[in-house]
């Protein structure tokens, strides 16, 4: 039985990918792909690629659902085959791409991990007795304080810190700027850490937080102290920097209940971002319940005589 697509059209789907210097994992992954279509293929009997329509593509979609395929896996399947078709489409292969208007199953959204507050400030309380630690300290509470992303923390200035106003000035996506409060253990650990900046900034850095070698800190160091600090203070599970926005936003929302204040604090352009938050906060509020309500646990004896 003939394969579709036929051997000579994946040779030269895979020499023009080549060509186009991907990687080769890249060319593996979309041959791979294809083979499996011509085995799901296998039971139509097709002669030739231009006798593929979108039903084909179609059934064979829900067959690799029903075999328990991922849906981030059945999403890179069907994204192979447009970028095989479209390019039967320039060579005239075919009239039509097959796979056009066809959508795998959404992936399941992952609700971000976080920290307790417990556990947050845990994590924050370093320490602090040398330059080095008085500079994680700051940038630690800064973190979990103002629910910096990692870009907008790396780079705040110093004239960024409005110490009377308790307010700091970040510049996020889109280059919009916006004032976030800073609480007071932030803007102390700041004060401290600004007393023995001046022995390692270069004259001329006016970032906030410096490297060893006097100059903006990175975001990969930044990663690395987060993660780094983390392990040291006893946190069971690794910690990254956006891990401190994700317990800012949700602890916010949770004493507040105000998700439009928490889009602002955030810098979220739509209220559907943030919404991920209340999913984490009912999660929070369901475990609290599960511990603590009397009747969370019952099982539902009947009084005697009833």
């Amino acid at each position: 039985m003939a394969k579709v697509p036929n051997e000579a059209q994946l040779a030269r789907f895979a020499q023009d990918t080549r060509a186009r210097n991907l990687s080769p994992l890249t060319t593996k992954s979309y041959l791979r792909d294809l083979s499996r279509l011509q085995s799901l293929l296998d039971e139509h009997a097709l002669t030739s690629l231009k006798d593929i329509d979108t039903q084909h593509i179609r059934s064979a979609l829900a067959t690799l659902h029903k075999s328990g395929l991922a849906n981030a896996s059945l999403q890179r399947w069907l994204s192979s085959l447009r970028t095989f078709f479209r390019y039967a489409l320039q060579r005239e292969w075919i009239k039509h791409n097959p796979a056009d208007g066809l959508q795998a199953p959404a992936k399941a959204k992952q609700l971000p991990k976080l920290m307790d507050a417990d556990q947050a400030c845990q994590l924050v309380s370093i320490r602090a007795d040398d330059w080095h630690s008085l500079r994680d300290r700051a940038l630690l509470e800064l973190l979990y304080s103002s629910g910096l992303r990692l870009a907008e923390i790396a780079n705040v200035d110093i004239d960024a810190v409005h110490f009377q106003e308790a307010m700091v000035t970040v510049t996020g996506k889109g280059s919009k700027m916006r004032l976030i409060p800073v609480g007071r253990s932030a803007l102390n650990a700041i004060r401290q850490w600004l007393t023995v900046r001046g022995d390692k900034a270069l004259a001329s850095e006016q970032a906030l937080f410096v490297s060893q070698r006097g100059k903006r800190i990175s975001h990969r160091a930044i990663q690395q102290r987060v993660q780094k600090i983390g392990q040291q203070q006893g946190i069971s599970q690794p910690v990254h920097p956006h891990m401190l926005r994700h317990s800012f936003a949700s602890h916010i929302l949770e004493s507040s209940g105000d998700l439009r204040g928490v889009q602002d604090l955030l810098g979220h352009a739509n209220l559907s971002t943030t919404q991920v938050y209340t999913h984490l906060d009912f999660q929070h509020l369901a475990l609290t319940y599960d511990r603590s309500h009397p009747r969370a646990h019952s099982q539902g004896k009947k009084k005697p005589g009833t």
